[in-house]
């Protein structure tokens, strides 16, 4: 359990009470900085969990009916799925409880910085972005026979899964234009092959089947793509990356997003988040050539190409929100304190709704660890089967897009863990399964719940 995300929240809220005028609001604000302190208190020495007060939200109830099954724990005493979720609800209730904070975000100028920072790939992502959404507009063919055409459509759709899937701009140089002899040297570049050596189950291939299929099956009919965010910032950008190469290759016709509903294990995507990042590609200037906090250092100006750009996503990704092909549907059911094995019964309408998709992506490790029931699987169980009712039958196709931060892992084929294990820092030495704690490894997971 981490001590730091209350002193980041209550440092935040600090400089935000400072810069008021507002004698209420203030006072309002440095209430709210009193609970979050308590709270860490009540963390750092054991406390027992306390219910919480009714904020006006449905999933009050849920959270205490739990809390009392578990027959008021102390913190150190309760499961880490259910702890973590409690503790970012209660934060939560804290504002949604006050008169003038009710909105605030306490983790939003921390997201929009991770933005921020990695401008250079920004930069490049939304140069080569431009292009090749150019270029699918105007149809360009990039290969000679159906063959190689296929070929450059299924690295394509490879390469834009596996930025989302990292959150870095690897291998961008050759996303656009790609002739057969691309396609041979990207499949070929040391650096492409060093970051699949690290994916340790690559599903990739079956998600893109499927998408496929779709598209020739039905060319002119509805076909839709979820995507259950995991964080804002630049991992949002990349996520927009592939919303909108989706869409304009014609691999999807529509893209559900499905943020929290409340600011979450601080990263994570809500609702403002994708507001706040198209008013930074609307305004990419004053992002980008403002000083660093605490300096007075301003950046070198983004040039005018590079503003031509940013301005290209901006105007690309409005369009396509305004014209319902990219929609955001958040729902209290991704910040439950449960596995996603109860979506069928806690959220029927949800699950339903899921079933109208193609293909529902789920990224990042928390959402793979709840998919997962946060058990301590072997690690060679299928992945079908570790996701239970969201598995084989559900009426769900899942990609789960996941660099390994905890020890939760299934469907590696037999040796793999204890492989990885014996490598130096894998943990083998203490039997804990510490090569999957640092991100360095990744799987991407594919199962098929129409079938």
């Amino acid at each position: 359990m981490e001590y730091d995300t209350q002193t980041r929240a209550v440092d935040d809220l600090h400089r935000a009470v400072s810069t008021c005028k507002d004698d209420e609001k203030i006072a309002d604000g440095k209430a709210i900085v009193e609970r979050l302190t308590k709270l860490k208190y009540e963390l750092q020495h054991n406390r027992p969990l306390t219910p919480l007060l009714d904020d006006g939200r449905r999933d009050v109830a849920d959270y205490n009916r739990e809390l009392n099954a578990l027959a008021s724990p102390t913190w150190f005493d309760v499961s880490w799925l259910y702890a973590e979720c409690y503790l970012y609800r209660r934060i939560s209730s804290f504002f949604a409880l006050s008169t003038h904070w009710k909105s605030y975000d306490v983790f939003a100028r921390q997201k929009l910085s991770t933005f921020v920072s990695s401008r250079p790939a920004v930069l490049e992502l939304a140069a080569k972005y431009k292009q090749l959404i150019n270029q699918l507009k105007d149809n360009v063919p990039h290969t000679n026979t159906p063959e190689e055409t296929e070929d450059a459509e299924k690295l394509l759709f490879s390469e834009m899964c596996e930025i989302c899937l990292w959150g870095n701009a690897t291998d961008l140089s050759l996303l656009t234009a790609l002739s057969y002899e691309d396609i041979q040297k990207l499949q070929g570049a040391e650096a492409r092959k060093t970051q699949e050596k690290n994916i340790l189950v690559n599903d990739l291939p079956a998600a893109y089947r499927t998408l496929k299929t779709a598209q020739n099956t039905d060319p002119k009919g509805e076909r839709r793509v979820d995507i259950v965010l995991d964080n804002a910032g630049f991992e949002l950008f990349v996520d927009l990356i592939l919303a909108g190469y989706l869409l304009e290759a014609g691999l999807a016709t529509q893209i559900i997003l499905h943020p929290k509903s409340i600011p979450w294990f601080v990263s994570d995507v809500v609702p403002a988040d994708f507001a706040s990042l198209l008013n930074a590609l609307a305004n990419p200037q004053a992002l980008y050539a403002a000083p660093p906090e605490g300096s007075d250092e301003a950046p070198a100006p983004l040039s005018n190409q590079e503003v031509t750009d940013l301005s290209f996503l901006f105007e690309h990704w409005s369009s396509l929100h305004q014209e319902g092909q990219l929609i955001l549907r958040p729902n209290l059911f991704w910040t439950a304190p449960g596995s996603y094995w109860r979506l069928p019964s806690s959220a029927p309408d949800l699950y339903e709704d899921l079933k109208k998709s193609e293909l529902v992506f789920f990224k990042g490790d928390l959402n793979y660890r709840k998919l997962a029931g946060d058990a301590r699987w072997a690690p060679t169980v299928p992945f079908g089967d570790a996701i239970g009712p969201m598995g084989p039958s559900s009426g769900i196709r899942i990609l789960a897009l996941r660099t390994c931060k905890a020890d939760t892992v299934v469907g590696l084929p037999t040796g793999e863990d204890e492989r990885l294990k014996g490598m130096d820092g894998g943990g083998g030495d203490t039997g804990a399964r510490k090569w999957a704690w640092s991100g360095k490894w990744a799987v991407v997971q594919f199962c098929d719940g129409k079938a």
